[in-house]
């Protein structure tokens, strides 16, 4: 696990290690500083002609970071020099510093910007503070850098992406390489401060966490896979859990697969597949290895099934009918009751938005709901009441737009979790996991635009279920609903990972997702033998 960082949480931490512990601000500057530099010699090692390098740098902390960057690599041999942005009488007493040793070591600074004669850029000028548009002759420079062809370096932070929620503040340095200092940052975790970033290394400049200021983001890491629990060897397939997928409307059995494949990837025992008669034999030819019930003995074959399974996924290519609406209810209402988890997808939560009336089964009980944007844009309009926050204008009484929620993707899973009880897995490029229970939040960083594809949502609703299973079968199992959550969606985008390298991100298909989530997992089988 990684912690992520807003700007206002770095600031806090870099002040705890400056007052608290007593390392000097220099001392960090120098390190980050050293940092950078070590990350761009690794690049300069495999380039054959003469660098010519621009620090650019502004009157903030981060504009003395490009000093001493600029100092080190001049000390190093490389024709390095420094262009300073800003009113002089604006920089902060470390710039201030930084240049002064910078003049002692006549390394070289300029006053006319000509970008184009360089090999490299150093974008050194606004750092995780920044949260105005970019204006005037910052702009000028920052589009003046993006158009010319030098490989080019971010300090911490491409200046004028918002350290928060990776927005574009008017305009954006557009880097290779990103070193970031101690923690990666929110902004470079979301589009398109990601795109913005390019490559990004997470240097240790000696900040470190503090037990006084809580993690409240953070990011699995593929080590993290060796937590999930093994299978028992003396277990059998009722001892690695039971799915019940409740899906598949007439004639719409392919996600009703999906679902069930992905579950069985991710080390289910046993799936049993609730659906209509007409998907019977589709679906058994598919695969044979799922259970099929048939929907239409009513009540009592619903309350069999009921009983039969540990876990139930409700929605995928369910349909919004007057019997879905009653098959979903009654799910709900009767795993409340029964203590046993609920994953809600797809047409479960289109139904579920229609009938707010249903938020008594979402309290207290163990649900997950898997929306993507426009679900969860049609379930804020009777599902949150807290939208006058000030984040959205006047948005107290309709439903949250895609654009606003797409810009507040933590605050709206988080919100949408703490108001209704339920793990919420905002579903985006960037998906976020989001905790009832605690102000936290789980960042996934796995997967590939090829993900985006017909039916992907219904192998993540499976291999939730996989997972959850997983942890039901560990007898010493501590780990909460929404950090398993998270191992689901952390899972999914790792077998995304896997299926691109053979299939490529145009040719990518659900199915071949949930196949690659079973190699995902073999690997990791593998690197514990070793």
């Amino acid at each position: 696990m990684k912690r992520i960082v807003g700007g206002s949480e770095m600031k806090a931490l870099d002040g705890c290690t400056i007052t608290g512990m007593g390392v000097p601000s220099c001392v960090l500057m120098e390190r980050a500083a050293l940092a950078v530099v070590d990350a761009m010699e690794g690049h300069f090692a495999e380039m054959s002609q003469k660098q010519r390098i621009l620090c650019v740098c502004g009157g903030g902390n981060n504009g003395g970071d490009g000093v001493a960057i600029a100092r080190i690599l001049h000390l190093h041999g490389y024709n390095a020099e420094i262009y300073m942005l800003g009113n002089p009488d604006h920089r902060t007493k470390e710039t201030r510093r930084q240049l002064k040793i910078a003049e002692n070591y006549q390394v070289p600074l300029v006053n006319n910007l000509a970008a184009g004669e360089y090999t490299t850029i150093v974008d050194a000028i606004f750092g995780v503070g920044l949260d105005r548009s970019i204006e005037g002759k910052y702009r000028e420079v920052i589009q003046a850098l993006n158009e010319v062809s030098a490989w080019k370096v971010a300090v911490d932070l491409p200046s004028g992406v918002c350290s928060n929620t990776g927005r574009e503040l008017g305009i954006a340095f557009r880097a290779d390489l990103t070193v970031t200092f101690a923690f990666r940052k929110t902004g470079l975790c979301f589009y398109p401060g990601k795109n913005f970033a390019g490559k990004i290394v997470v240097a240790d400049v000696g900040i470190y966490e503090n037990p006084d200021l809580p993690t409240r983001k953070a990011a699995l890491e593929k080590k993290d896979l060796q937590k999930l629990p093994l299978r028992a060897a003396n277990g059998n397939k009722g001892t690695f859990g039971k799915v019940l997928v409740v899906a598949g409307s007439k004639g719409m059995c392919g996600a009703a697969y999906l679902c069930a494949e992905g579950t069985f990837a991710a080390g289910a025992g046993m799936v049993k597949i609730l659906t209509d008669e007409e998907n019977r034999i589709p679906l058994q030819t598919l695969l044979p290895e799922a259970m099929f019930a048939d929907d239409a003995g009513g009540n009592e074959a619903w309350v069999n099934a009921m009983h039969w399974c540990d876990i139930v996924v409700i929605g995928p290519g369910l349909g919004q009918s007057e019997k879905s609406a009653r098959k979903t209810e009654f799910y709900l209402a009767h795993a409340q009751r029964m203590g046993k988890p609920v994953i809600m997808d797809a047409d479960g939560l289109n139904l579920l938005s229609k009938h707010p009336e249903w938020k008594k089964y979402l309290q207290h009980s163990q649900v997950i709901c898997t929306p993507h944007l426009g679900e969860t844009s049609r379930l804020s309009e009777n599902f949150m009441t807290s939208k006058n926050s000030g984040l959205f204008s006047e948005a107290a009484d309709r439903a949250l737009s895609i654009p606003e929620i797409q810009q507040n993707l933590i605050w709206t899973a988080s919100n949408f979790a703490r108001e209704n009880g339920v793990v919420c897995v905002l579903k985006d490029a960037v998906t976020v996991v989001a905790d009832p229970k605690r102000d936290f939040c789980w960042i996934n960083q796995s997967g590939n635009p090829g993900m985006a594809t017909a039916g992907s949502g219904d192998v993540l609703s499976g291999i939730l279920a996989g997972v959850l299973c997983a942890f039901r079968s560990d007898p010493e199992n501590t780990v909460d609903l929404a950090k398993q959550a998270a191992f689901g969606v952390f899972l999914h985008g790792l077998a995304g990972d896997k299926a691109v390298e053979e299939k490529g991100t145009y040719g990518m298909k659900a199915g071949d997702i949930a196949r690659a989530a079973a190699k995902v997992l073999k690997d990791r089988e593998t690197m514990q033998e070793l």
